[in-house]
């Protein structure tokens, strides 16, 4: 396995959250890849940052943090995305976020080709689908992907019906949160009960693998015609920032590693239970921390 083999790509949005506590990288895909780097994966990001400071401290950081970045573009117009996030009283998060930014003009190119075609899983979501360029970038590459995993990013007014269908009907493992599913499912049925909507929107659309996070109260997987419940760990909240992205990356690892479903969704919710006891996205644990939540009592 060469040096620039990369078995997950991750495309789209690169940023800084401004949390009431001070400013922390994010953006859901260089999330998603900063958690699977160190559980022992190889992800590429895909994305742009601006040729500012926030972009130059963006790019050490990943570099710190051994993330390649070999494929993060520098835009010469645009700054760093910048999002705002606030938190609600029970600590689900709001966001402002601003465009256009340097992420909104990901350009194609060959070696973007190369990877994706090459490796195992691309990453992506919707919020980067919201610009004339990025849309463009990420469609071309979808045409190169294997195994496509959306993660889908709601953040109004950055979204529309026929995109989000659009990119559903296209992917192989689909993510959503709760209020997602019922937005998602209300378009195209009438139904209310929770595992109504599941069934639905995977039959639908013949998704794969199906994941739905609860919060608090767990998660839900459908996958081979199975169903798989896990009711969530008990965790101190500091902030829901990238714990999806976390839950996310997990799950990815572990079925990887040949992991059953339901082991695979139980590593899944201790390490998004573990990223939401901390603040922001970018947590650094050891997997004897996320074994430490395994062994206590599920809530």
């Amino acid at each position: 396995m060469g040096k620039d083999y990369f078995n997950i790509v991750c495309f789209g949005e690169i940023l800084w959250d401004i949390l009431p506590n001070g400013a922390k990288p994010g953006g859901a895909p260089v999330n998603v890849a900063f958690h699977l780097n160190q559980l022992g994966q190889k992800p590429a990001v895909i994305s742009r940052i601006g040729n500012d400071q926030r972009g130059a401290t963006l790019k050490e950081l990943m570099d710190r943090k051994q993330i390649a970045t070999t494929f993060l573009q520098q835009d010469p117009i645009y700054q760093t995305g910048v999002v705002y996030a606030k938190p609600d009283e029970n600590n689900n998060m709001s966001y402002e976020i601003k465009q256009p930014v340097a992420w909104d003009y990901i350009e194609s190119n060959e070696s973007q080709a190369i990877i994706t075609k090459g490796s195992d899983y691309f990453i992506f979501g919707s919020l980067a689908a919201r610009s004339p360029c990025s849309h463009k970038t990420l469609f071309e590459l979808l045409e190169q992907a294997n195994n496509k995993v959306l993660d889908i990013n709601l953040r109004a007014p950055h979204y529309n019906k026929s995109l989000i269908l659009d990119l559903i009907n296209r992917s192989d493992i689909v993510k959503l949160n709760e209020d997602e599913l019922e937005l998602v499912t209300g378009w195209f049925s009438k139904y209310t009960d929770l595992n109504d909507r599941i069934n639905q929107l995977q039959d639908h659309f013949k998704i794969a693998t199906l994941i739905v996070t609860l919060g608090a109260k767990g998660a839900i997987l459908r996958q081979n015609g199975k169903t798989y419940v896990h009711p969530g760990y008990k965790v101190i909240v500091e902030d829901t920032v990238g714990s999806g992205d976390a839950f996310l990356a997990a799950f990815l690892t572990k079925s990887i590693e040949g992991d059953s479903p339901a082991g695979a969704l139980n590593f899944a919710a201790a390490v998004g239970a573990t990223v939401a006891a901390n603040a922001g996205a970018w947590v650094t644990f050891t997997r004897e921390a996320v074994e430490n939540i395994l062994l206590k009592t599920v809530s």
